[in-house]
Order: structure tokens, then sequence, then C-alpha cells
């Protein structure tokens, strides 16, 4: 009798092996390399994968191409759509322009202006770009209703095998460029396919490296998932990390992040803020929010000292006009920067008082309008100081409440500050 076995189901590590192979010639092999910077901050030995040099300036090319060229006749025919934040976008236009397929890109209206013009370029005559909705999820149900009236193939960013392995093969890569394996590697989080390709290959192959997943607090569905055994809807979403700010992370991204092993941790907006304008000014780097993330965090998280980490920088295409946003947030979030309301009385020598009185010496107003008009002895006005030394912050406080002004902290993060700033 002849013994017959069931044939070997490929793995994930398998799949990403296949995407590599289509993805040669496609995908530009990214540079790995040493950051002085951020090694001499963690006192680790930190590489940074350089994935802001791939085409369309992201890793989203890799999962993008690795799906849609392994559609059939019939599926590259009826064409493609997707729904993104924008660097799924670029990767899905080059994909298709690079295959000969038609295809339509859905983007909420928060997209960097930026971002939306590297589509049409990268897409050519091939692809038609959509603007429409506030977030990434009303886009997302823009384009399924356009593949449900047309038949064309949706491309998801994150939340398909397919595209998972195609991210994954930037873990292969790493493995390649360095000699011997990481100890850590750490990868920003949006809808969970980076981290569940990369994570998911290397628990596969590489089950001694650790892996740290990173996202914006205001957008952190991947903790909130793994909390509740299952991904659920965020009630509420900061949109500033564009390229990670994701409400839901994915059903099929989910179970291979819960699986691999990952840690997961998150990193405050100000926080991006201040590490990709270290990334410009210090390293030359240009990164996007979603880009920084994964380099924002390894000053809190524990790390063996001379310990090999890899940082993954997973996009580079911030829009020169959004750096005001990134210095106020960063400024702010050094505790530098402070909005008050001050009630002013209607009176000469009133605003003198205030400078000679409350002020120091190292303070700055950088911001000074009026808001209301209480009645004909009072009027308010906003605020904003700068100050030299985060601990100027305290004795500045003292003086305003010693100030015979009626003074009122804006703090981050309330209803007055989301309104006045």
């Amino acid at each position: 009798m002849v013994s017959r076995t069931a044939p070997h189901a490929p793995s994930l590590a398998d799949a990403v092996g296949a995407a590599a192979a289509r993805l040669e010639g496609v995908a530009l092999p990214t540079p790995l390399q040493p950051s002085e910077r951020l090694s001499a901050v963690t006192g680790a030995q930190v590489w940074v994968k350089r994935e802001d040099l791939q085409v369309g300036r992201s890793y989203k090319l890799r999962g993008a191409y690795n799906l849609l060229a392994q559609l059939g006749p019939e599926e590259r025919a009826a064409g493609a759509v997707c729904a993104s934040a924008g660097n799924h976008g670029q990767g899905v236009a080059y994909a298709c322009r690079r295959l000969g397929i038609r295809g339509r890109v859905h983007v909420p209206s928060t997209t960097p202006r930026q971002k939306r013009e590297r589509i049409a370029a990268l897409g050519g005559d091939a692809v038609e770009l959509v603007v429409g909705g506030d977030t990434y999820d009303e886009a997302a149900a823009a384009a399924a209703e356009h593949a449900a009236r047309t038949g064309a193939t949706v491309v998801p960013a994150f939340d398909d095998l397919r595209t998972i392995a195609g991210q994954g093969t930037v873990a292969a890569e790493i493995m390649a460029q360095l000699d011997g394996a990481p100890d850590v590697v750490v990868v920003p989080v949006g809808g969970g396919g980076l981290l569940a390709g990369v994570g998911g290959f290397l628990a596969e192959r590489y089950p001694q490296v650790r892996v740290v997943g990173v996202e914006p607090a205001g957008a952190a569905g991947m903790t909130a998932a793994l909390a509740a055994g299952e991904p659920v809807a965020l009630p509420e979403l900061d949109s500033f990390v564009d390229g990670a700010a994701v409400r839901r992370v994915g059903d099929v991204s989910f179970p291979l992040v819960r699986d691999c092993g990952a840690e997961l941790t998150t990193v405050a907006e100000g926080r991006v803020c201040t590490e990709m304008l270290d990334l410009y000014q210090v390293d030359g780097i240009i990164a996007e929010p979603a880009g920084a993330l994964a380099a924002a965090a390894l000053d809190g998280i524990e790390l063996e000292p001379g310990s090999t980490v890899v940082c993954l920088l997973s996009g580079g295409n911030n829009d020169v006009s959004r750096y005001a946003e990134v210095i106020e947030r960063s400024l702010v979030h050094r505790g530098l920067k402070h909005y008050f309301l001050v009630e002013f009385p209607q009176e000469p020598g009133a605003l003198r008082r205030f400078l000679d009185e409350v002020l120091g010496p190292d303070d700055d107003i950088v911001l000074f309008e009026y808001v209301k008009r209480d009645n004909r002895e009072t009027g308010a006005a906003l605020v904003g100081i700068e100050l030299a030394h985060r601990d100027g912050y305290e004795p500045l406080w003292k003086r305003m409440e010693a100030s015979p002004l009626k003074i009122q902290h804006v703090a981050p993060g309330t209803t007055a500050y989301r309104f006045l700033v």
C-alpha cells in the first residue's frame, strides 16, 4: 500500500520567501544604516532600516505588488481598488502601472497633499485618485462600495495574507544584510500588516529576536485589540500620525501579531514630532510621523547595553507644510511652550505690568490674541509663551498665581486646547 501524506501547508515565512522572489527587480533593497545618535541615546548598537528610500518612499509597495502580481487574467481585467492614508496608495499606484492594471485609490481628505501628488505621479494614466471623507475608514468604505459595484479587486493596506507576506520581506532583507540576527527589531504599527509580516517571519525563522511594535498614543488600535482579545474600534482617534491612524486593526493581521509574541508600546504624538526633527536636523533624514514612530520609542524601551537593535523607518512622505505643526507639537511635548487665557483689565499699563511682573527674562510671548471682550472692564487674551528651559514653567506659574490677573493654563488634551490652538 502506498502511503500518502497531506501536502505541507505553506507557512508565513514560506509566503515571505515567495514574495521576495516576486519583488526582485521591483522593490529596492533599502539600506540598513548604523545610527550614531540613537546608539548614543540608548547605549545599544542601533541600525535604521531605510524604507523611506523605497519606491514610493515607504515599505507599502512590497505588500501591494505581492498581492497584485498574483491576480489572474480576469481579475486584472476587472481592475483594482484600495483605500489608503497615502503610502499604501502609492504602492498600489506604482504596482498597477507596472503590471498594466487599471487602479483606483481612495484617500481621506486628511491625507497630506504631498502624498496625493505622489499617488498621481506614480500611477500615471493607470490610476484614478479619489479624495473623500475625514478618516481612513470612510475611504475604505468607499473603496469597498466601488469593488462591489464593478468587481474590482480590493487591495487591503494590511488585512490580507498576500499584503502581509509582502511587508514581511523587510525582515528577510534585514537578516540578509546583518552579520547574524539582531537582538531587537522595532516596528511601527497601524493596521498591523507590517508587524504581522515582520513578527510572523521572525517568530518562525528567528524566534530568539525580540520584536517590539510601536503605536501612536492617540491611535493604539493593536494595544486595544490585544486587551480585548479581538479587533475593536477605537472610540477616538488622533489622526496626526496619519500613516498609522487606523481605528480598527485587521482581522487577518491581529492573530498573527497576537501569536508572534511581539511586545506593544505607545508613543505620544509630541514625542514623534521631536524625533522627526532630530532625524531631520541631526541625521538629515526626512521622516513622516509614522516613519519616526519606531525611533521615537527607543528611549522608552528597555534595551541591553551593546545589544543590536534594528529600527524600521517606514516612510518619508512628509509634506513640508506640516513642519510648523511638527515644531509646535514638539515644543508643547517638551514643556517649552504653553498657552494661557489671561483676563486683562481694560486700562492703560495692564499689558506692561504683565510683562514686567509675570514674564521671566527668558520667557518669550509667541502669540497674543484677544479672544473675547467680556465687558467694558475686562478682556480675555490667548497668550502663548515659549520658555528657554522646561524647568522655567513652575516659576512662571507661581508668578501668575501671585498676580492679580485671572489666568488659566490651557493644558494640552483639554477641550479648550483643541478649540483654541
